[in-house]
């Protein structure tokens, strides 16, 4: 692999969550071929399970999926080894997920198994100070097991808000993130989806739709705006045509907009849809390669699948006219992956 490598971060689930992983992993990609590599443990932590970056400096974020959960905080060296800078409650139990604001000021939280979202400010360095708020959602659903309460399971920035799924309560809520202040506004559902539904993850097409995975419903259902702050649900899909109990996770859409791709536990696959802005419609469905495929990303022409419970990250090159994945290689064997992020490294301006 030459100087034009990229660097993927692999969160894990650890020996307190019942994984085989010791924290954060780095893998080297070569961007012609799409080929990994893994190049060793990055830093020490307990089940970071998702994680993310700032936007504008070299700080690595992780939530610690704990019963008491924390967030932790890395600085990144050039060559992609992690110092430790911070690590805080988030007052939630089990988070799940987190992403930085636009602005760079405010990370969030999503807490899973208490049903909350932290906010923490962020200092001119990117360190997470303690928590500025935390929102305690409500709600439950038709599922007594997964749904007696609410469970927020991620968190999106968009603009001045924030987006919650909440796959407890069916919903996907919004809250105004007051920037000065840093607490979170009285939530209100931006989707109010089928009951059952379980939302997990979302993403947003290029023209605005709101494209929902389903973890209980095995569904993809995509909204739009209709005149008020709760969006009209224009259609559904299931997620799989296989038989079977399916928990659909991961959902990205490709580069141009054309192809939405959504990993399904239980099969064990990836689907893929075209999108043509009205309707999703099936057109592929492939073997992971892996058991438990718990997320994954679109990075250029390739797919890689983080398999939670195989140990390993597949790849899959994505044929750029038809939108077709085809598995590429040998997997890279990884403890108990839960999360990949590609480094972005930061540019520097003087």
């Amino acid at each position: 692999m030459g100087s034009s490598a990229e660097y993927v971060f692999v969160g894990c689930y650890t020996g307190d969550k019942g994984g085989e992983g010791d924290g954060i992993a780095l893998l080297r990609r070569d961007p012609a071929t799409g080929d990994m590599a893994r190049l060793g443990l990055a830093a020490r932590t307990p089940s970071p399970s998702f994680l993310a970056q700032h936007p504008t400096l070299p700080v690595l974020y992780a939530v610690n999926e704990l019963s008491e959960g924390t967030v932790s905080a890395f600085s990144v060296a050039p060559d992609c080894s992690l110092i430790p800078l911070a690590t805080h409650p988030t007052g939630g139990g089990d988070p799940c997920h987190l992403a930085v604001t636009p602005s760079g000021r405010h990370l969030v939280v999503a807490n899973y198994a208490s049903g909350s979202v932290s906010v923490h400010p962020l200092d001119a360095e990117g360190v997470p100070g303690e928590r500025s708020d935390l929102l305690t959602l409500t709600g439950s659903g038709p599922d007594t097991e997964r749904q007696s309460g609410a469970h927020a399971h991620q968190v999106v920035p968009e603009g001045a808000d924030v987006l919650i799924s909440d796959l407890g309560s069916d919903r996907v809520w919004r809250s105004r993130l007051d920037p000065v202040s840093g607490r979170l506004g009285a939530p209100e559902p931006a989707v109010e989806a089928k009951p059952g539904t379980g939302p997990r993850h979302l993403v947003r097409a290029a023209d605005g739709a709101l494209i929902l995975a389903g973890e209980l419903g095995a569904n993809l259902t995509w909204y739009r705006a209709a005149g008020g702050p709760t969006l009209e649900q224009r259609g559904e899909v299931a997620a799989s045509t296989a038989s079977g109990a399916v928990y659909p996770s991961e959902v990205c859409i490709g580069r141009d907009g054309r192809f939405v791709y959504v990993a399904n536990r239980g099969p064990d696959t990836v689907s893929a849809f075209a999108w043509d802005g009205e309707n999703l419609a099936q057109f592929a469905e492939v073997p992971t390669g892996g058991v438990w495929p718990r997320h994954m990303t679109l990075l250029g022409d390739h797919l890689y699948v983080a398999n939670q419970r195989s140990h390993n990250v597949t790849v899959f090159r994505v044929d750029p006219d038809t939108g077709i994945p085809t598995s590429q290689g040998e997997p890279t064997g990884e403890p108990t992956p839960t999360c990949l992020l590609r480094w972005n490294p930061p540019m520097i301006r003087p």
